[in-house]
């Protein structure tokens, strides 16, 4: 499995994570400019972005490390034009879905409130 194919993997499997746990996903890989959010889903009324991180090792550090400042501030513009584009007013957090997939094994690791935009 090539990197490409591994993150669609990885962002299909965290979809259905997701809905097991009862969340109602309304887009996935939403585009603004040249930022790119993996899922917008509700968690009952709490608006929720999520960005997903698949690896096929932690060797280097679980998936969630990758979700550097710069990554977590494309995500806040992401989200903002979103919020404004649909007109949407609801409680919004960010939560990192990070996996590690291999012939050996898939970890799914859901981290809630995982940044917060800066006021």
């Amino acid at each position: 499995m090539n990197t490409a194919e591994l993150g669609i993997y990885g962002e299909n499997l965290a979809v259905t994570y997701l809905i097991k746990k009862g969340y109602h996903v309304i887009e996935r890989n939403y585009r603004f400019k040249k930022n790119e959010v993996d899922i917008i889903c509700l968690d009952h009324e709490t608006l929720v972005i999520v960005e997903v991180k698949t690896r096929q090792t932690a060797e280097i550090g679980e998936p969630w490390r990758a979700v550097t400042k710069q990554k977590q501030k494309q995500l806040i513009q992401v989200a903002n034009f979103y919020l404004q584009s649909k007109q949407i007013d609801l409680t919004t957090r960010f939560d990192i879905v990070s996996i590690v997939h291999n012939s050996y094994r898939t970890e799914i690791e859901h981290i809630p409130d995982a940044f917060y935009p800066l006021v």
